[in-house]
């Protein structure tokens, strides 16, 4: 008989592997490597998520492993851009891209377009062109064209960019630079080519060290892909397995930590898009279903978000206006004084990380749900 883990159960040791009980002394290229990559499908998104996390996190810490290339920002799992390491790169893109493949005649944009092409020829050229030098996806739609006379050139990059592990090579994801993503494949990129041989069983040990326990579908959520009930299975004899309150089985690694429920939990200010909502099929062991259709909004952007007693409990926000920048902290409910203080002294130490030139930090709490 499985034991049975409360949802405040799986929300400490969630926050524990997410490094959110506490700031982690990691550096951050082991931040990275810890929490199975860190989703960046815009550019600053992975910079919060390591600020909350790390002591004395700075953007340079970051930047410079993108330089060097010990980090890369490429399209994995659940068809979005995350940042991880090459191993893991190399690795994952294999085992996720049944979804891609799916991608590119179910895309209701693109696909009556390409529909009928030489799929595998399109990426061929594709990769020859980015071979020769990174290209923006227009400069890149736009050398496609060329070949198929008459085809929307983003249709034909959309096939490219499902077929091809392609990285977004610096500057983007740069703390402070801007521009369009400009791609090159892993192997111009890296050096490398995805693994031929790839591990979906270490994949979904990864997924539980870092976000476990959990069950099947929150791992399907977190990769966007099917069939790891499979791999559960055959991973079953090594792992731990547990119920939920619903009774959902939920597996876990034998040592991973699992806290005392009633560890406290610190307010926390969680930047925009952080994994932690969006990594499982039931969410609610961070936040509600009523407060995820707000904080997750219709075009997929994701707020940065208040955790209070570990649970998603308001969203926040950075304004600038000429010199001056501030955070705007929107509760959803009422919220413990002492916890309010410490996302206040919170946001004052993001805006001197995140805007130091400003001439002006405030911090604004809306005044409604205050306790």
């Amino acid at each position: 008989m499985s034991d049975t883990l409360s949802r405040r159960a799986l929300n400490r040791a969630m926050l524990d592997r997410q490094l959110l009980l506490r700031r982690s002394k990691m550096t951050a290229l082991e931040a990275v490597d810890h929490l199975a990559g860190l989703q960046a499908q815009a550019p600053n998104p992975p910079y919060f998520a390591l600020w909350t996390r790390l002591h004395g996190f700075r953007q340079e810490d970051l930047a410079s492993l993108l330089l060097d290339k010990s980090v890369v920002r490429i399209a994995l799992m659940r068809g979005t851009v995350h940042l991880v390491t090459p191993s893991d790169a190399l690795a994952w893109r294999p085992i996720v891209q049944p979804l891609y493949d799916r991608s590119v005649l179910g895309n209701t944009q693109h696909g009556p377009d390409i529909k009928g092409l030489d799929h595998q020829e399109i990426a061929r050229t594709a990769r020859k062109l980015l071979g020769e030098r990174p290209l923006s996806s227009a400069s890149l739609g736009a050398e496609l064209a060329k070949h198929w006379e008459g085809v929307a050139p983003s249709s034909l990059v959309h096939v490219a960019r499902a077929l091809l592990p392609l990285v977004q090579i610096p500057p983007r994801g740069v703390w402070g630079k801007s521009g369009q993503p400009t791609y090159q494949t892993t192997g111009d990129w890296l050096g490398a080519e995805p693994d031929t041989a790839p591990s979906a069983e270490a994949m979904f040990r990864r997924y539980l060290a870092a976000f476990g326990p959990a069950s099947v579908q929150d791992a399907q959520a977190w990769a966007g892909i099917t069939k790891l009930g499979d791999v559960a299975e055959r991973l079953r004899p090594e792992l731990r397995t547990f119920r939920d309150e619903n009774g959902r089985e939920l597996f876990d690694l034998p040592e991973a930590p699992r806290p005392d429920p009633d560890t406290p939990a610190p307010a926390r200010l969680l930047g925009p898009f952080d994994q932690t909502v969006l990594s499982y099929a039931d969410r609610t062991r961070v936040i509600s279903d009523e407060y995820r259709k707000v904080v997750i909004t219709q075009n997929g952007l994701v707020k940065g978000t208040i955790l209070v007693g570990g649970l998603v409990k308001g969203f926040w926000e950075i304004k600038t206006v000429k010199k001056a920048a501030s955070v705007v902290i929107t509760p959803f409910e009422r919220v413990p004084k002492r916890d309010l203080d410490t996302l206040e002294s919170s946001a004052h130490r993001l805006l001197a990380w995140a805007h130091p030139q400003a001439e002006s930090h405030s911090v604004e709490i809306v005044a409604e749900n205050l306790d």
